[in-house]
């Protein structure tokens, strides 16, 4: 009998034991063996657990929690051959929302234990893996604002608040290298360098992001006013371009900035740094998608 392993963060379920019981139907029903059952600690938020799983000889690995969690699956099975399978909880679920993979747990039960494999890329983050989306500057400071209890009652909202006071920060001179290539010097508030390109809302910031093409794509924002943070956003919504937003593609990608600024890899925000070093790993993680999907 195939077996899985299902490695869940406790704090984002209200009620564990429902969980544990409906998972536990679902491959009793598919003929799955009863899954090794793996929770996530601040010690060990999934990455160490997910190798542990791999070292068992699980079949599949179903990863249950926030973005974090799923990013430190990934870590743990990326390059292995083994899949992931997400069953998507907490507020962001930005993996499985660009891969448009069903949100409720029997549909996402389904997809993970009866779909087919995808390969996607992996990105390099300054040593941490990610596969949604990495940056310094602006896109960290926002997360870093947007608390638990914040986001569980205003959504996505919660980033929008979290953003208004570091709107009137000036943007800092960073250098760009793309795959090694000359100096680009520039003025930014936040560099961004996505495997996907939908946030929350759906709104598309990286539009040509594509998670299995070898390729990064890479947003620059400046803006020194009112004026241009509201051009910017209105580009962006509006899918339409604009001086305030630059986009480049590129497998690596060095930015160097003239001040230590934070970073995030898939919402987890580190630092201060005053560097960002960016690469791709193509086709490195498989990815449990509907049966219908090619990849």
């Amino acid at each position: 009998m195939k077996r899985a392993a299902v490695v869940v963060h406790p704090g984002k379920h209200d009620d564990l034991a429902g969980f544990r019981a409906v998972v536990s139907k679902a491959m009793a029903d598919l003929g799955w063996a009863d899954p090794l059952w793996l929770e996530t600690s601040p010690a060990d938020p999934g990455g160490g657990l997910t190798r542990h799983a791999v070292r068992s000889g699980v079949d599949l690995v179903l990863a249950s929690g926030g973005d974090g969690t799923i990013t430190a699956c990934v870590a743990g099975v990326a390059g292995t051959g083994i899949p992931l399978g997400l069953l998507p909880c907490g507020t962001g679920n930005l993996l499985a929302r660009n891969l448009r993979l069903p949100l409720s747990l029997d549909e996402a039960l389904t997809v993970a234990l009866t779909g087919v494999d995808r390969l996607l890329d992996v990105g390099v983050a300054n040593g941490r893996p990610f596969v949604v989306m990495a940056g310094i500057g602006f896109d960290a400071q926002l997360l870093a604002g947007a608390s638990e209890q914040l986001k569980n009652r205003m959504g996505w909202a919660a980033y929008v608040l979290s953003a208004l006071p570091h709107l009137r920060e000036r943007p800092v001179r960073v250098i760009l290298r793309a795959d090694g290539g000359p100096p680009q010097r520039r003025w930014a508030n936040g560099v961004i360098v996505g495997n996907v390109g939908s946030l929350e809302a759906n709104i598309r910031l990286l539009p040509d992001a594509v998670p299995d093409d070898g390729i990064l794509d890479v947003a620059v924002l400046t803006a020194w006013r009112w004026t241009q943070w509201l051009r910017l956003a209105a580009g962006v919504l509006l899918r339409r371009d604009t001086d305030r937003l630059t986009r480049l593609a590129c497998r690596e990608l060095l930015v160097q900035a003239s001040r230590a600024r934070p970073w995030e890899v898939d919402g987890e925000v580190m630092g201060p740094a005053r560097q960002l070093r960016v690469t791709v790993q193509p086709g490195n993680l498989l990815v449990r998608v509907p049966g219908t999907a090619t990849g």
